[in-house]
């Protein structure tokens, strides 16, 4: 088990440079999908909100994205900076998933994140919706984990 309490790499105030290494290190914790490696980047209180839930704590955050993950089957994530300042960072994001009947999504979503003086994400409010695609409109097909650095951003593939 990882120090919670260990400062994060990158911390505030952030830079365009800085924002953007932690919105892609977000992007690659995330697409890991091991929720205790993402809950660790979040305060022992952090609140959330994710879509029209809202939770405190990292069991919290464990525990959605363990029943997040078992869903939304074949998970491939991009995040791409939108703004930043001072302890906060915008990030837009699509990902690419499917059900258990086989159904392919791309989900659409916007994030706010306030970070602690430790580099501690303390807040995170999600806004996303969900289109069901078919399968021959995928457009992130790398095998899973984390986007390879080759691979095009959201921009770049002009979503």
């Amino acid at each position: 088990m990882q120090d919670f309490m260990a400062p994060r790499p990158l911390l505030p105030p952030f830079t365009f440079e800085t924002a953007t290494q932690k919105a892609r290190m977000a992007e690659d914790a995330w697409n890991h999908r091991d929720p205790e490696r993402v809950a660790g980047a979040y305060t022992e209180d952090s609140n959330w909100r994710n879509r029209s839930e809202f939770f405190k704590g990292r069991a919290s955050i464990v525990e959605f994205l363990t029943r997040k993950w078992a869903k939304e089957q074949d998970y491939r994530l991009i995040k791409e900076l939108w703004a930043f300042h001072g302890n906060r960072i915008a990030v837009r994001f699509q990902y690419e998933w499917h059900d258990a009947a086989g159904r392919w999504y791309r989900s659409y979503g916007n994030e706010q994140w306030e970070f602690d003086e430790h580099g501690l994400m303390r807040r995170r409010e999600a806004s996303i919706n969900d289109v069901e695609i078919e399968e021959t409109a995928r457009k992130f097909r790398w095998p899973l984990g984390p986007r390879p650095t080759d691979h095009p951003g959201l921009t770049e593939l002009g979503l």
